[in-house]
């Protein structure tokens, strides 16, 4: 087995509708996190981290900002046959309409995916809106030894955390022998239920977890991927091939113990990025032997003029004036003004910073300017980038409303967001 014979597939997925408003301006692995980053530079990175260099990233809906940043970040040397590369959805012979699924989108690629120029004996098939960190080659160890035609990175998960999720059963060997996309009925998961014995006998403490659930990751052999790809009723890997296959040829089941975040719903996406400013995540950003890349702005260091700062994270080239900061993100380009006080929330920041004349253009026309105003309550928000949030608003949710449209904002879930390029104008109360 070497890395040189695999291939990455990274999925962009589909609209993101749970993502939405966040996905309303750009492809869901295209959505920043960390103050920094983008979704994608997180399969991007473990992929770099396991040897493998040659990596598509499919996209559909939105693509632009997601193309433009792959092709500032990702570049490699005349001399090197890596290569990280988009394949946006196009029309062509083989079909004219959008992806119907995971495996549809593949298929409709398969021509540069699976090129005989490569000859690749494996294809790895990743998600792009999970955060986790993960050593590809160990999966492909499990995948070569155990002479499967398909693995599936699986975990262990609680029961609550089960019908948003592919749950499957698997024998002593890591053979799957079942496999239910988001069951709904106690039968299934009675079904699906696992013994203590299955995890412990791999080194893995269930905790009260009794159900493996897929990660949404998957090594195929190149011949079996082409195979189930000819029939067109296989459109989505967890919903058709992988039920299906496990009746005819081999599927093993790759265990995997770390911080995994499937990073698909405005919660889970707020709590995850949260959680980052807890004194030790469970996902560590600092971790030098296998860092997250992306791109280099070479953007001046965050300025902070007496402010309090507590638990945050701050992303470079911002600036704090006389500001109240506790378990906030705080992304690139930042402006917060003085008196302002910023609570749990996640603040993506800015894509440029405006000039003396847009700033006095801005006060003539009453308009205020990119960033966080004067004297402003912000909690349980995202402010996505560019937004413009005028002197005195508070962004509270204060009548505990789930879901919400306004005219210049939303709430999902609970939380107040304020959209991409959005303008909430001076004194505003949510």
């Amino acid at each position: 087995m070497s890395n040189g014979n695999v291939i990455a597939v990274i999925l962009g997925g589909g609209r993101g509708a749970r993502l939405f408003p966040l996905t309303r301006d750009r492809a869901k692995p295209s959505v920043p996190i960390a103050g920094k980053f983008r979704l994608v530079d997180i399969p991007i990175s473990n992929c770099f981290h396991s040897g493998l260099e040659r990596i598509y990233v499919l996209t559909q809906f939105n693509s632009v900002s997601l193309n433009r940043h792959i092709a500032q970040t990702y570049r490699f040397d005349t001399y090197r046959r890596g290569f990280v590369q988009i394949l946006a959805a196009q029309q062509t012979l083989m079909g004219e309409e959008w992806y119907q699924g995971t495996a549809d989108a593949i298929k409709h690629n398969e021509p540069y995916i699976l090129n005989p120029r490569f000859a690749d004996d494996y294809v790895l098939v990743l998600a792009g809106d999970h955060l986790y960190r993960m050593d590809y080659r160990k999966m492909l160890k499990v995948h070569t030894e155990s002479n499967a035609a398909i693995t599936v990175s699986v975990i262990p998960v609680k029961k609550e955390d089960t019908s948003g999720l592919g749950i499957l059963q698997a024998n002593s060997d890591g053979r799957i022998t079942d496999f239910v996309e988001k069951p709904q009925t106690e039968e299934e998961l009675h079904r699906l239920r696992v013994e203590p014995e299955v995890f412990t006998s791999r080194g893995i403490e269930p905790h009260g977890r009794e159900y493996i659930a897929s990660m949404g990751i998957y090594i195929f052999d190149r011949e079996v991927l082409q195979e189930v790809l000819q029939d067109d009723s296989n459109v989505d890997f967890g919903k058709d091939i992988i039920p299906k296959s496990i009746q005819k040829v081999r599927v093993s089941a790759y265990f995997f113990d770390g911080y995994w975040e499937d990073i698909g719903t405005i919660r889970s996406f707020y709590s995850a990025n949260i959680a980052l400013t807890d004194t030790a995540p469970e996902f560590n950003f600092y971790d030098e032997q296998a860092p997250i890349y992306t791109n280099r702005r070479h953007l001046p260091s965050t300025k902070v003029n007496s402010s309090s700062v507590r638990s945050s994270i701050l992303a470079e080239g911002s600036i704090i004036d006389d500001s109240e900061i506790d378990r906030t993100i705080v992304g690139i380009r930042s402006i917060i003004s003085n008196g302002s006080r910023i609570y749990q929330s996640v603040i993506m920041g800015a894509d440029y910073y405006e000039s003396d004349e847009s700033r006095a253009e801005n006060a003539q026309s009453g308009i205020p300017n990119i960033g966080i105003g004067r004297n402003c309550l912000i909690q349980n928000a995202i402010i996505d980038k560019n937004a413009r949030i005028g002197d005195n608003s508070v962004l509270v949710n204060r009548d505990g409303v789930d879901n919400h449209d306004g005219e210049d904002y939303y709430i999902r879930d609970g939380i107040v967001i304020v959209p991409k390029d959005a303008t909430i104008p001076s004194e505003t109360v949510v």
